[in-house]
């Protein structure tokens, strides 16, 4: 049985910070991309950030680049999402992905798996 457990979220002040962590089990880790979606009250899932199998490369969406910064251990079966500068309009329950494909650019279509998620709320 696939499962992604998200942990970490939770409530920060704008300009902030906060570490997302999911561990991973039922699959071959090492054989996946992983990734991280959101989705804010009211809007469609939007994908976050994703990163190959063996570390070698990342992507980010616009909204989160050069804020936000994905990692993973595959030793650990786990994936990490750093998050700084955060905004109001980061508020969203974010979901651990995994996927056999990779794209420069991903649609949350694009994985196979999800978590159950994770509450972020930042305030002004």
């Amino acid at each position: 049985q696939v499962q992604l457990l998200e942990s970490g979220g939770g409530s920060v002040q704008a300009g902030g910070s906060l570490s997302l962590s999911c561990a991973v089990s039922g699959l071959t880790f090492d054989g996946y991309t992983m990734g991280w979606v959101r989705q804010a009250p009211g809007k469609e899932r939007e994908w976050v950030s994703a990163i190959t199998w063996s570390s070698d490369a990342t992507a980010y969406a616009d909204s989160v680049k050069g804020r936000f910064t994905i990692s993973r251990d595959n030793a650990k079966k786990t994936v990490y999402l750093q998050m700084s500068s955060l905004k109001p309009d980061d508020t969203a329950v974010y979901y651990c992905a995994a996927s056999l494909r990779w794209f420069a650019r991903f649609r949350p279509t694009d994985f196979d798996y999800f978590g159950q998620g994770t509450q972020v709320t930042v305030s002004s």
